[in-house]
């Protein structure tokens, strides 16, 4: 079992990363805050304005952890990662049954089930623990409606029958979605999910998360050494880590959506840390988004039990999990894939 890694997230800007040692050092105004042993991390992730040594690359290179880079807001801009891991012949099957759209759709059923088994948990807990604040009456047509869309997928589908149920079900679970959020309603309400930018807080702090989240599933993709830019729900588009993409819809709901929820709910984040610029978009300041950040972090702490392996595991390792027995589905030692599916 891989060890949990945590990923170093550097928001502060005209921070620099440089090498000491085996360690990664932030300085800011050339004071050093921050040194972390290179081997306890399993990424970097740099937000803005925040820069790096050509050392301090090529010593993360050598040691496997890659260094994303994005902009102030979340948008991607580039990463910096060593030599490829993992088998080649892994990933030359991986090329050949990408190109087989029969494979494509069942391997893009595995995916979108997971994602709608997760959905429809998601508004079942909802219902069972805030029943009295919530309209059970939609958030029970949202279950009954989401597992209709279950049902259907154990049928032969096409990959473009696929993508339907998927874009029904997401339609669905976000058209009851605005029930979930209890608190602060008056600053956090969600109408629709848009992005680039997004237009509202509840969106902003959708999409930062799904940020996170995307840069974890394909560090895992690479540990095991799969291609995360070819995938089989999500085609090949130039920039797009589309295999990343698709064992990230089975985590949607289970960690970024509930995350989100809690953050609101809880009263963890403040309409206060959101501004709106001259062109619509909303924006986070920079205590928001270390709040998230933190979070984001200790969830990935938590421990729960992984139905297919019959055992507990932290909940940041669930990505490397999904990685390894997507390797093997593709190796030929599991007959399918086994999404990750919250109880």
């Amino acid at each position: 079992m891989k060890k949990l890694l945590n990923t170093l997230y550097v928001t502060t800007q005209g921070a620099y990363l440089a090498k000491e040692g085996e360690t990664v050092v932030v300085k800011i105004n050339q004071e050093v805050r921050l040194r972390v042993p290179v081997h306890t991390i399993g990424g970097i992730v740099c937000f803005g304005n925040v820069s790096c040594s050509p050392f301090l690359m090529g010593f993360c290179g050598e040691n496997g952890v890659g260094i994303s880079f994005l902009s102030e807001h979340g948008r991607f801009l580039a990463r910096v990662q060593g030599p490829v891991s993992g088998n080649v012949l892994l990933r030359r099957e991986q090329y050949r049954l990408a190109d087989d759209q029969a494979y494509s759709a069942r391997m893009a059923k595995y995916f979108v089930i997971g994602k709608i088994a997760n959905c429809r948990t998601i508004l079942q807990r909802a219902l069972r623990d805030h029943s009295e604040k919530m309209n059970d009456d939609a958030l029970s047509q949202g279950v009954s409606e989401l597992s209709s869309s279950l049902k259907s997928l154990e049928l032969n589908q096409s990959l473009d029958s696929v993508r339907g149920l998927e874009g029904d079900a997401a339609h669905t679970y976000f058209g009851v979605f605005d029930k979930l959020i209890v608190a602060q309603k008056e600053s956090f309400t969600f109408q629709e999910r848009n992005r680039r930018p997004p237009l509202d807080n509840v969106n902003c702090l959708l999409s930062f998360i799904y940020t996170m989240l995307v840069h974890d599933c394909r560090s895992a993709l690479e540990a095991v050494g799969l291609d995360p830019a070819v995938g089989f729900l999500h085609r090949d588009r130039p920039g797009r880590p589309s295999l990343a993409l698709d064992i990230m819809e089975e985590f949607r709901p289970f960690l970024a959506d509930r995350l989100m929820l809690s953050l609101i709910n809880l009263k963890q984040v403040q309409d206060k840390g959101f501004s709106r610029t001259e062109a619509g978009a909303v924006t986070m300041n920079d205590e928001t988004r270390k709040t998230l950040i933190v979070a984001y972090q200790e969830r990935k702490q938590e421990e729960i039990y992984h139905p297919f392996l019959d055992e507990k595991v932290s909940i940041g390792l669930l990505f490397h999990v999904q990685a390894m027995l997507l390797a093997r589905c593709l190796r030929g030692d599991l007959d399918g894939y086994p999404p990750f599916i919250w109880k």
